[in-house]
């Protein structure tokens, strides 16, 4: 999602951009940076890096109206939530410095491509924990596939809401002709998620922080 300054008022972008800055300092704080070893700091960049290259492979219709995967619900169960919110705010400033995207706006395309789709995905983790059994189906379907798909649908709902209501576009055409793609590109999203954690629990399971062999698989680390 690229949604450009010019289509939404001033106070509403700095209203936006504070909340961000307000939110990524909390996130901040909330990660255990001496805790985090080599491993997990490798794939922290990695994924973003490879996120950056999904993201500027982009297909749109109109200005605010773009395509592309987001990949948050990866970064969410590789990382948690917390670095994956501050990577995609990195992700988001690498785009800018690129000039694919307005500084002024990056506040608000953070909070509905980034802190949405993230909350979304670590919302439905942590009701899968607490209310189903702690199996490998569960956590593949349910917390990479459907979350991925959601997150992205919903994110893409979220900016077209935003876009209605600042009057950039009519609602109209909205729904007939954004809606559409935003609901096929979140089935290429939930195929994709689903397949990068199956992939990544069975070869790297060390890099995904919300995976646990022994609660998943009922067995500890190998020596």
């Amino acid at each position: 999602m690229d949604l450009p300054a010019v289509l939404f008022p001033l106070w509403l972008l700095w209203t936006a951009a504070a909340v961000a800055g307000l939110a990524l300092g909390f996130a901040a704080t909330r990660v255990r940076w001496r805790q985090l070893d080599a491993a997990a700091c490798n794939a922290w960049m990695g994924a973003a890096v490879l996120l950056l290259g999904l993201w500027l492979m982009k297909g749109g219709l109109k200005p605010g109206l773009s395509f592309h995967l987001l990949g948050a619900t990866v970064l969410t169960l590789l990382m948690g939530p917390w670095l994956a919110l501050l990577a995609m705010a990195l992700l988001l400033l690498a785009l800018v410095a690129g000039g694919h995207g307005d500084v002024l706006a990056l506040g608000l395309n953070w909070l509905l491509a980034g802190a949405l789709p993230v909350a979304l995905s670590s919302l439905l983790l942590q009701l899968a924990r607490r209310h189903l059994p702690a199996q490998l189906f569960v956590y593949v379907f349910l917390n990479a596939f459907v979350a991925g798909g959601l997150s992205l649908f919903l994110s893409g709902a979220a900016g077209m809401l935003a876009l209605g209501l600042s009057g950039g576009y009519a609602a109209d055409y909205l729904l007939e002709e954004a809606l559409p793609f935003y609901f096929l590109l979140s089935w290429s999203e939930a195929f994709i998620s689903g397949l990068v954690m199956a992939i990544l629990i069975v070869y790297r399971p060390q890099w995904v922080m919300t995976f646990d062999d022994a609660a998943y698989l009922g067995r500890g680390p190998e020596i």
